[in-house]
């Protein structure tokens, strides 16, 4: 259950988490980053007035009539319509706006308004709605251009609000009025290219979903009628140059301080050049966009990714869990790349991050509970077997769970002969020092040959091999084991007769069988040991050493794999057996 508490916080964290400004803000970079560029349509072409052209001309504005010689002109070199991304909300002082008008009416041109908090709303024209009238961004008011020209042209509102890190991106198609809706400049645009008047608006219950124009594919939006902006690189020219052969023609000023310049993800603009980026954004069909479901879908991703990398680390092995996470966040960028490039705007960087941090937290407290793990093991075994088994054990610790398995295993018993009698004639620090040498001596024939030292009780020890870890022919290996130990004891004799001490004898019972190993215990105190029947056969051969006069005793199992010649003894009776038990020892 605790391993689930992370997943179950970052769920009910989500709202959250990706209504906030810093995931919005991450979101958007993400996008101006791995959007696509894209080719210009061919369609467009914006003509610069720049510094040079204002200081010729005096300053500006210009005389109206001095704009309808541009517009003639542009006619003249080809131009199939013409943008002007300002407004005329007031008449010429030299009495130039008929002629002005005229010059607009020889092509489709369209004409900018702006938004202000004094303004009037325009008569909505030529607005078909498919669906309710909802969605939309409401404006305070909008300055119109003055009657004899609109007369003549097309009217759009040049609005170009900034997203959340105040940089544009998303441009309204069209914005909210009291009466219905008025189209933007890029919209109107679309409507002089294919000289219709009016436009369809689809909407659903969340918002607006598309606007058509006639002749041209319906264009996505998302449900405030916004379009997100490619920054494609549109040809520029210049009233010198006048290239604008075939091209419809968006008119702006560059001259210092006569336009105000807009922070966008590809630096400052001025607007014209950013309302030529809208229409081209419109025409080009695969264009970025946000669908209705993108928020759904970044939960969804989130949740799955990020619950999915902490359980990948928890649940399976360190390198396995660490290696599938890496690949799940390598697929979910890829993923998130692939849609970006489509043109679908969903984004996975929050999910990224969180993953990552997801994961970080996940492998420290996996290896926070593996290392205390380890400690734990080598604390438990370092003195029972060889450090390079105990090494294992930590590099596999499920041999380790508490309840054990069932193993064939081979055991050992060892006991002194005679310990109460030399208790009771030497001193106890001899006691203790005699008792210490013999098991350090049964201890290192035990490690030698890859077994497990399970316990002592007093005198006596318990040597398990086959477990925890696989010993091959473990019947042999014990079996020399035992002769080994018995080899160890007469050095210790030599060694405690030079000392003036008594000499010691011991008792070696051998059996091979099944058997329960693992952790006995609590869940807070255990131990690793073995219980059943083989057991305790063992240790009842052990105990008859004495009775046959032997050093060893081997059981059948044993006898049958251990690969020595050895001695049949009288079978003995043990107790809760029906059978007598068959019993060797060495020649």
């Amino acid at each position: 259950m605790k391993k689930l508490i992370v997943p179950i916080l970052i769920t009910l964290a989500l709202p959250l988490v990706f209504q906030s400004t810093p995931t919005e803000i991450l979101k958007l970079k993400t996008f101006d980053a791995l959007v696509k560029e894209q080719e210009p349509s061919g369609n467009f072409v914006i003509l610069n007035i720049s510094e040079s052209d204002v200081r010729e001309r005096g300053g500006f504005p210009f005389p109206r009539r001095d704009l309808a010689q541009i517009q003639i002109d542009l006619i003249n070199e080809g131009a199939i319509g013409v943008g002007w991304a300002m407004s005329f909300s007031e008449a010429d002082r030299f009495g130039g706006d008929d002629v002005f008008a005229q010059a607009l009416s020889f092509a489709p041109s369209v004409l900018a308004m702006f938004e202000t908090p004094n303004g009037q709303y325009p008569k909505t024209v030529g607005t078909v709605i498919k669906g309710n009238e909802v969605g939309g961004i409401p404006t305070q008011g909008i300055v119109e251009n003055i009657d004899v020209l609109k007369e003549q042209t097309y009217q759009g509102i040049a609005t170009a609000p900034v997203d959340i890190d105040n940089l544009v991106r998303r441009i309204p198609l069209l914005m909210k009025t009291p009466d219905g809706w008025s189209p933007s400049f890029g919209t109107e645009i679309l409507k002089a290219l294919t000289e219709t008047r009016s436009y369809i608006i689809t909407t659903n219950d969340n918002g607006i979903q598309e606007i058509a124009v006639r002749h041209l594919p319906p264009i996505k939006t998302d449900n405030f009628g916004r379009k997100w902006v490619s920054w494609v690189d549109t040809p520029q020219t210049t009233l010198e140059e006048m290239k604008v052969a075939g091209k419809f023609v968006i008119i702006g000023v560059t001259a210092n301080g006569v336009m105000p310049q807009v922070a966008t993800p590809v630096g400052l603009l001025e607007p014209h050049k950013i309302q030529a980026a809208l229409a081209e954004s419109i025409l080009l069909e695969n264009s970025p966009i946000i669908p209705d479901w993108s928020l759904a879908a970044e939960i969804l991703i989130f949740t799955i990714i990020v619950s999915l990398t902490w359980l990948l680390i928890n649940y399976l092995g360190m390198t396995l869990g660490i290696a599938l996470a890496i690949l799940t966040m390598l697929c979910t960028a890829l993923g998130g790349y692939w849609l970006i490039q489509t043109g679908i705007l969903i984004d996975v960087t929050w999910t990224l991050v969180s993953q990552f941090i997801a994961g970080a937290i996940a492998f420290y407290l996996r290896f926070r509970e593996q290392f205390k793990l380890r400690l734990q093991i080598k604390k438990q075994f370092e003195h029972y077997l060889d450090p390079r088994q105990v090494k294992q054990l930590q590099k596999n610790p499920d041999l380790l769970k508490l309840g054990g398995e069932r193993r064939r295993c081979t055991f050992i018993f060892t006991d002194l002969r005679g310990f109460t009698a030399l208790s009771e004639s030497v001193e106890p620090e001899q006691v203790t020092y005699i008792m210490n040498k013999v098991l350090t001596a049964q201890v290192d024939a035990v490690q030698k040959h890859g077994g497990l030292v399970d316990k002592f009780i007093g005198d006596a020890g318990m040597y398990i091999f086959n477990a925890p870890l696989d010993v091959k022919h473990h019947e042999q290996i014990a079996f020399e084991c035992a002769l080994d130990i018995i080899k160890n004891i007469k050095v210790v004799n030599q060694e405690l007769k030079a000392e003036g001490m008594p000499s010691i004898a011991i008792g070696i019972g051998l059996n091979t069988g099944d058997a329960i190993v693992g952790n006995m215990g609590s869940n807070t105190r255990f131990d690793y040991s073995a219980i059943g029947d083989a057991v305790n056969i063992a240790a009842r051969l052990e105990s008859a050493t004495k009775e046959r006069g032997v050093d060893i005793l081997i059981g059948e199992e044993t006898e049958k794999f251990c690969g020595y010649s050895l001695k049949v003894l009288e079978s003995i009776k043990v107790k809760g057996k029906e059978k007598p038990l068959k019993i060797y020892t060495t020649s």
